[in-house]
């Protein structure tokens, strides 16, 4: 397919960017991280996103979504990207809802999509037990009891859990196995007996928490599909979060380098504008350059999530390594050619320079994802 939007998601992209231009500019990340909430968002920000349809563009219209497409909410995402906009769309509605989507029961999915499209239910993914992503290196433990399960265990990092209603825990029922083998989901209430909440504020002003399970009871209607057999979903769930993120981090890297190619334009030294500098000319055509690449790998993974594409997992990680580098170049050098401002807290660049080293390290960093591609390809 060629790698642009059609109408209809252009003009999603355009009213994305003018709500989130007038409601959640970075100057509302500033006021969060200010008030030292760990929260992570505004609920009525959230609840205008839901408002605006947002939160079931992917999902089919018999749960109330719109069927839109990751094409479109890529499109979304793209723009939170360019104002910073902090919320739950991706650890509610990519992360947590897409496992659901994939994995619950009809009747789990006809009680859970809905809510959550609505906005009156929010999610979080219990995933990670280190300070790496490692999907699969799980020792939290569901033990198999006569009424259920007991929950045993402890996960580092989990994105907007201080917000969320729920838990999407991903625990090994299958004592004996190891890596994907014998893994399993449980919808657990966040607020239940047993359970140990440490919420921070991230450098990038968003919430995360390591949450301790000791001895939680769980029922059997907690497990999300089939005991054992939440891997193939988990692993598609994760790879849709990656390109979301990878297309949050591309519309951050985008306003990034236009703000720096405004201030060369109007910045003076000895006499002339900065941007006459050759060398300063030069640094800002190589990261053209690697933008315009960034926005083909993101569109082109975005659409194979839509097709159902069966390299699906390589695109994932390709989009995210690509971005992870991308990112991570255009903030360094936007801090750079701004000069000394460029560090100052007056000066929002900064705040895209702080969320790019988050996000790098998010569903895996460079290092993993250059790994975990070239075993997809068979090297």
């Amino acid at each position: 397919m060629a790698l642009v939007l059609n109408e209809e998601q252009r003009l999603l992209k355009d009213t994305a960017k003018d709500f989130l231009s007038s409601t959640m500019p970075v100057s509302e990340l500033r006021a969060l991280r200010d008030s030292g909430d760990t929260h992570g968002y505004k609920p009525d920000h959230w609840q205008a996103m839901c408002e605006l349809g947002w939160s079931g563009i992917v999902f089919p219209e018999e749960f109330g979504g719109l069927d839109f497409g990751y094409l479109g909410l890529g499109a979304i995402f793209e723009q939170t990207g360019r104002t910073l906009a902090a919320s739950p769309l991706l650890s509610t509605v990519v992360l947590s809802a897409s496992l659901i989507q994939l994995a619950a029961s009809e009747q789990q999915k006809q009680e859970l999509l809905p809510a959550i499209i609505s906005g009156e239910l929010t999610l979080a993914l219990a995933l990670e037990e280190g300070h790496h992503h490692a999907p699969t290196a799980i020792q939290t433990q569901a033990e198999k009891t006569a009424d259920g399960y007991i929950l045993n265990g402890r996960k580092s990092v989990v994105l907007d859990a201080s917000s969320a209603d729920k838990l999407v825990v991903i625990a090994r029922t299958n004592k004996d196995s190891n890596g994907s083998e014998g893994l399993s989901a449980f919808l657990v209430n966040s607020q239940v007996k047993g359970i140990t909440q440490h919420s921070k504020q991230w450098v990038d002003s968003r919430s995360a928490s390591e949450i301790i399970f000791e001895n939680v009871q769980l029922s059997d209607a907690d497990l999300l599909g089939e005991a054992d057999q939440i891997w193939p979903a988990l692993n598609i769930a994760l790879d849709r979060s990656r390109i979301c993120l990878a297309a949050e981090m591309l519309g951050g890297a985008l306003e990034c380098f236009e703000r720096t190619v405004a201030y060369l334009k109007e910045r003076d030294q000895f006499g002339q504008k900065i941007g006459s500098f050759q060398a300063l000319q030069h640094r800002a055509a190589i990261l053209f350059t690697e933008l315009e690449l960034a926005k083909s790998v993101v569109l082109d993974a975005l659409s194979a999530i839509d097709d159902k594409r069966p390299d699906l997992p390589q695109l994932a990680s390709l989009a995210k390594a690509r971005l992870n580098d991308v990112f991570e170049k255009v903030t360094s050098e936007a801090v750079q050619m701004h000069g000394g401002i460029g560090v100052t807290d007056e000066l929002e660049i900064g705040f895209f320079l702080k969320r790019s080293r988050v996000a790098t390290q998010l569903f895996g960093n460079s290092g993993f994802h250059r790994d975990r591609y070239a075993t997809l390809c068979g090297y």
